[in-house]
Parts: C-alpha cells; sequence; structure tokens
C-alpha cells in the first residue's frame, strides 16, 4: 500500500521537475504578447487592522478585447492570497468597512456601475446601490456610516431626472447639439452638459445628497483625477474636494480649488484656496485632525508647475509652505500615523522614489528611490506600496519607515515574467545643452552579446514634461524592442519632470531647441559609451511630444536616423491650439495665444521646415484624440506621401491618445516594430 501512494507520487515530481525545466528552456523574448498578458495591480488599500491588503487585478481577456478587473486578498505577509471576485464584468474601487468584516466596491456586473458589498466570513455579496447611472470614485466616512461616490449628472438636476434628461435626448429626431462656451469636448469624448458631481449616500439608508447641485464642475479632475482629490473632513459631518469652478474661462485656466460642504448640503459649497489662482488639490487631514494638508501650484496656466505641500490649522488657522525650497514635485503623499511625517511619491532622476518630510522642521529625507513606487499606505512603522521597474510589472512590497527591511508581498507575475527573457537595463549620465548633467537609460537587447552590434530603437517621450525613467509602462515599454533585437536608448531631455523646476521650464518657448540639443548629445554619449551600438542603424520613435519631436528631427537633423515612428504628433503648432481643447497648455508652453505672440508658435513649428524632410516615417493617430487632432497626422503623411519618402499611416478609428485595447496594442507593437525591421535589419 506504502509502495502504491509512493511511486505515483515519485512519477509526479520526476515529470513537474521535467515540465519545469523544459518550461525554462523554452523561455523566449518579451514581446507584446508577454506585455499584454500581465496581471496588473492596482488600488492596494490596507485593512483597518493593517493585517490585510485588498487590490485590483487586471488581467486581459484577448477573445473579448478588454481587460477583466477582480478583487483580491492577501495578507501582508504575502500568506493567503485568495480572489474574492470572479464576475466577468469589471470589479473596482475596494474600500474596507471600518469594521475590517466586509470590503465595498463598485462593480457593472448588473449593467451599470454601482456599489456592492462583499462579507469575508460568508463570502456574501450584497448589491448597495440601484442607480440609473453609472458609480465611481467610491469613499468611505472615518465613522463608516457615509459613502461617498460620484455620477455624472446635469447641474441642477436630480439623479433621476438626468437619466429622464438622457432618454429624452436618445428619442430625439435630430443629432445636432448647440454649445454656447468651452469645453465642448476633452481627451476622447464630447460633452453632454453633464459633470462629475460628487453624492454623499448613509450606510444605514436614507437620502443620497449631491452636495454639489449647483456647480458646474466636476470632482474629481477629468479625465485622470481619482479619489485623493477628495476627503472627509475629521468630525465625519462634512467633505472636502477638487473641482474648477471657473466658467467660460475653463479651458484655460488651472484654477483648480478646494471646496468645502457638510454631507446634506444645507450650505453652499465653501471655496477654501480662494486665495490661490494656480492649483490646489489632494486634500488630506492629520491623524489627529487639527492640520488640513494640500497640494499647491503657484503659476496659473502652468499645469506642471512644482506642487508643493500646504499646511492648514483647521479649519480656518493659517496656511504655511513645507519644504518649500525643496526642488521638487510631489505626486501623491499620505500621514504617518503619528502625524510627525509626511511621505511623498516624487518622480527623482528617473526614479518614482519615496521622500519624508518632518512635519515640524520640513526636513526632507530620501526612503527610497531605485523603481517607481505606487500607492504607499501604513500598517505601524512599516510601509506596504506598490513597485515596478523596467524589468517588472507593479507587485506589492513592504518595508519600514526608514526604508529598510524591503520584502516583497505578492508575485502575480512570476510565472509569466520566468518565461521571458528581458534586457538588462542601466542609467547614465552625460553633457547635454549648455553642458548641464542629462539623464538616460540603456535597456540591452535579449541575449546580449558584446562582441555583436545591434540596431537602436531611440525613444522620445511624451509631454513634453514626462519622462522615460525606471517604471514598466504598457504602452512603451522597451522591453518589447529589446526582445526584438534591438538596444532601447531613452533621454530625458531639458523640460523632463524630476530634475528641479528650473530642468523642466527651461524649454518653455523653446520646444524643438534643447530637447533637440540634447536628444543629439545623449544619442551620441550613449554610440560612444557603448560600442555594441550600431550608429548606421538607428531609427527614432516618440508620441504626443515626442511625435511633435519626431516631425521636427524630420526637418531639423534629416540625416540622424534611417527611419521614424511619430504617434499623435503636431505637424503645426498654431493649427494644434486651435484644434486642441485643453488651451492653458499651449498658451504656457509657447508664451500666449497665436494672435498675441504669433512667434512662439512658429519660430519652432514642424510644418515651417518640411522643405527639408527625407527620412521615411511611420505615422499612428487614433480617431478619439481630442488633445493631439487625427488631421495632424493626415497633414504629416500628405506631406510625406507628396515628397516621395517612404511613409505607412496607420489609423485606429475607436482608441483616444493612447492604444488601450489588447489587440490594437498588438498590432501597434507588430507594425512599429515590423517598420524598425524593414530599415534597421537590412
Amino acid at each position: 500500500m506504502l509502495k502504491s501512494v509512493f511511486l505515483p507520487l515519485y512519477v509526479f515530481c520526476l515529470v513537474f521537475f521535467q515540465m519545469t525545466l523544459f518550461a525554462q528552456q523554452q523561455s523566449h523574448p518579451f514581446s507584446v504578447q508577454d506585455l499584454v498578458r500581465m496581471d496588473q495591480i492596482s488600488n492596494p488599500r490596507l485593512s483597518p487592522n493593517g493585517k490585510q491588503i485588498v487590490f485590483v487585478i487586471r488581467s486581459t481577456d484577448l477573445e473579448a478585447n478588454r481587460g477583466r478587473k477582480n478583487i483580491w486578498l492577501t495578507d501582508i505577509d504575502g500568506k493567503n492570497l485568495r480572489q474574492l471576485t470572479a464576475d466577468p464584468a469589471n470589479d473596482t474601487d475596494p474600500v474596507w468597512h471600518t469594521d475590517g468584516k466586509s470590503i465595498w466596491f463598485i462593480s457593472s456586473r448588473t449593467g451599470t456601475a454601482q456599489i456592492w458589498r462583499i462579507h469575508l466570513d460568508s463570502g456574501d455579496y450584497q448589491q448597495i446601490t440601484d442607480f440609473p447611472l453609472d458609480v465611481s470614485n467610491l469613499m468611505l466616512s472615518p465613522d463608516g456610516k457615509y459613502l461617498a461616490f460620484t455620477m455624472k449628472v446635469f447641474p441642477n438636476l436630480t439623479i433621476e431626472e438626468t437619466k429622464s434628461k438622457l432618454d429624452e435626448y436618445s428619442q430625439r429626431p435630430y443629432s445636432g447639439v448647440i454649445y454656447d462656451q468651452l469645453l465642448i469636448r476633452h481627451w476622447d469624448e464630447w460633452k453632454d452638459g453633464r459633470r462629475s458631481h460628487l453624492f454623499v449616500h448613509p450606510v444605514a439608508g436614507g437620502k443620497t445628497v449631491d452636495v454639489m447641485k449647483n456647480m458646474n464642475a466636476d470632482t474629481p479632475s477629468q479625465p485622470f483625477g481619482d479619489t485623493q482629490e477628495i476627503c472627509f473632513t475629521p468630525d465625519a459631518r462634512g467633505i472636502i474636494f477638487t473641482a474648477k469652478d471657473e466658467g467660460k474661462t475653463e479651458a484655460w485656466s488651472t484654477n483648480f480649488d478646494l471646496f468645502f460642504v457638510p454631507f446634506d448640503a444645507s450650505q453652499p459649497p465653501r471655496c477654501l484656496t480662494g486665495d490661490n489662482q494656480a492649483w490646489d488639490s489632494h486634500p488630506s487631514f492629520s491623524p489627529d485632525g487639527k492640520f488640513l494638508a494640500y497640494l499647491a501650484m503657484e503659476k496659473p496656466q502652468h499645469e506642471r508647475d512644482q506642487f508643493k505641500l500646504v499646511l492648514q490649522s483647521w479649519p480656518d488657522g493659517p496656511k504655511q509652505f513645507m519644504a518649500k525650497q525643496w526642488d521638487r514635485t510631489i505626486d501623491s503623499y499620505i500621514w504617518g500615523e503619528d502625524g510627525k511625517y509626511i511621505y511623498a511619491l516624487v518622480p527623482d532622476l528617473g526614479q518614482g522614489a519615496l521622500f519624508s518630510i518632518e512635519v515640524s522642521s520640513g526636513k526632507v529625507s530620501l526612503v527610497m528611490g531605485d523603481g517607481n513606487i505606487k500607492s504607499p499606505s501604513l500598517s505601524g512603522k512599516m510601509i506596504i506600496f506598490g513597485l515596478d521597474n523596467l524589468k517588472s510589472p507593479v507587485e506589492l512590497f513592504k518595508m519600514n519607515t526608514k526604508g529598510e527591511k524591503l520584502q516583497q508581498i505578492t508575485a502575480m507575475n512570476r510565472n509569466r515574467l520566468a518565461a521571458v527573457e528581458m534586457g538588462d537595463f542601466e542609467q547614465f549620465t552625460f553633457s547635454g545643452w549648455n553642458d548641464e548633467t542629462v539623464y538616460g537609460y540603456l535597456v540591452k537587447p535579449v541575449d546580449f552579446d558584446p562582441q555583436k552590434k545591434y540596431p537602436v530603437a531611440f525613444l522620445i517621450h511624451g509631454g513634453p514634461h514626462g519622462s522615460f525613467g525606471n517604471r514598466f509602462h504598457y504602452r512603451w515599454n522597451p522591453q518589447t524592442y529589446s526582445g526584438a533585437g534591438f538596444a532601447a536608448v531613452m533621454i530625458d531631455f531639458h523640460g523632463s519632470k524630476g530634475y528641479g523646476q528650473k530642468f523642466l521650464d527651461s524649454i518653455q518657448e523653446d520646444w524643438g531647441g534643447k530637447t533637440l540639443i540634447d536628444l543629439q548629445k545623449g544619442l551620441a554619449a550613449a554610440l560612444d559609451r557603448y560600442p555594441f551600438l550600431d550608429r548606421d542603424r538607428v531609427g527614432a520613435l516618440g508620441a504626443s511630444y515626442g511625435g511633435y519631436m519626431i516631425n521636427w528631427i524630420a526637418g531639423n537633423w534629416p540625416d540622424g536616423f534611417r527611419c521614424l515612428v511619430n504617434h499623435d504628433g503636431n505637424l503645426d503648432e498654431r493649427m494644434a491650439y486651435y484644434n486642441t481643447e485643453e488651451l492653458w497648455f499651449p498658451e504656457w508652453e509657447h508664451g500666449g495665444t497665436p494672435w498675441d505672440n504669433p512667434e512662439g508658435y512658429e519660430k519652432q513649428n514642424p510644418v515651417n521646415f518640411s522643405q527639408n524632410w527625407k527620412t521615411p516615417m511611420l505615422v499612428i493617430h487614433s480617431q478619439l484624440d481630442y488633445r493631439v487632432v487625427v488631421t495632424q497626422a493626415i497633414g504629416t503623411f500628405n506631406l510625406l506621401q507628396r515628397k516621395g519618402i517612404p511613409s505607412k499611416f496607420l489609423y485606429f478609428p475607436d482608441e483616444n491618445h493612447w492604444v488601450l485595447k489588447p489587440q490594437n496594442s498588438i498590432f501597434w507593437h507588430d507594425t512599429v516594430i515590423g517598420w524598425l525591421d524593414q530599415w534597421l535589419k537590412k
């Protein structure tokens, strides 16, 4: 009997070992197929007792051509990992109940996005709301008695009246829409008059209150804002939110303010930051409720001015900047549990770093500066956070508040990563414009051999105030080029974030000057530093501002590359002003409007140098991109074709400024890498 049990177990172990060995031997270069199949972790939330983490996993359903989001749970030591939801619909926004026994979340399983609750002891689900409109941005008050969330409604109309008006619109015999002010469209949708309003709903049941009913404004900021722009007051009787209530100047204003309103909306929202005409956001109270912290910019119209930390004695005390002289911008932050420290996420020298700020002195200290840190939370002296880098998607980690004793909690992509080969990477520096230090990254090809020569994919980031840093990108991931046999080089040129405000602001009204010099010097430095890079086989690729730079290179560095790839790039900066939606951006970057400062739009306008174009170019654009409109790409392709320059145009009728659908992403990558193969591998 013992023998009969032991033999099958032995055989099983042997087969398992052989299968594992075979899988290791069959590992393959990283590709877009691997990229889209990675599980993406988001929204980690620590339980009230600090012992468990609930989070969202986005997996890819290639057959349905979409992502699916489900909710998972784990202990903070990585044990007892389990999936809480498995519905084909999306389950998102998990929020712990204050007793730690249940979790609220948003699910679209009934056809609209509504609030649900799962009881952890039984696993039973309970639908909480049944509104005729979609719910988003779920929050729970500190005392557990109120839910807050947002819905898109017409100002001054109730939820039901909004639904009735939408039904009425759908029955009209005509499709025309009349506008009398901007914005008429934003990012990838035409505006229909609705606003994202904040609602408060008693957990025990009762009236759902639109606390922004009479405001023609949105919270959080659209289209990318989240619950970090909203917080409850310490007494759990009111709520603070971020909104831009600017009327007809909305399209060229960045004057986001903080507003306070009681739960019952017995008083209209009161502006707390009217003294600042620039951006105010991310309100959060100290653990003892005595101080309100928030982030503030100082320059109106500048969307990339530094966010500084402001501290105000609550409710009406004086305001003061914390660490104002620190030359970095804060993306987000959390309070330490004792209120003595604030922990801030900050772009820093090509990393997404975590810093601590001592509240009493404003002293700034680096906690962790390697990789890209996301969504930190505190459990005693332990920080729980997401971390990704150029060779790994986000996984959950923990460490102490000094940045020591780093431990990995999850390994959701362990098997996928074990099955692929990625290129090693390193950061380098060189003397750029004006001999100032500029940073860059090199990602080596898979199966790197220092005796070989490799073609180069020269990636140019967007923004222009972005960064191709140490992070795992799902649209512009250098490992997809590494896996295809290219070395990838990325330069954080003047204008990039994470290197100080002077460095970032240096390209205002100079989009094609310092940046071009940095790119030229950066490529030359990489070619000199890494002899395995083939200087005769280099292609440049960029999107958004990077696409503008591709067009600028075509006319001002025409002998620099064998081929170019332009995704969503402007050809005519003057016309781009009249085509786009967020007018504050070009007005700041180009020094005013085209009629007040025409030279700001014309002096570095790619279309003015089209006589020099000769480099083969792949042009990519999407119909739903209202930030950089599709006619800019059509104009670029017309120019290329009329001049007889080898060129192709890849068009997506169903994507916006980004390419998000999995099958579209695969086709995008196959087309781009095929273009590079055509020009760089022959």
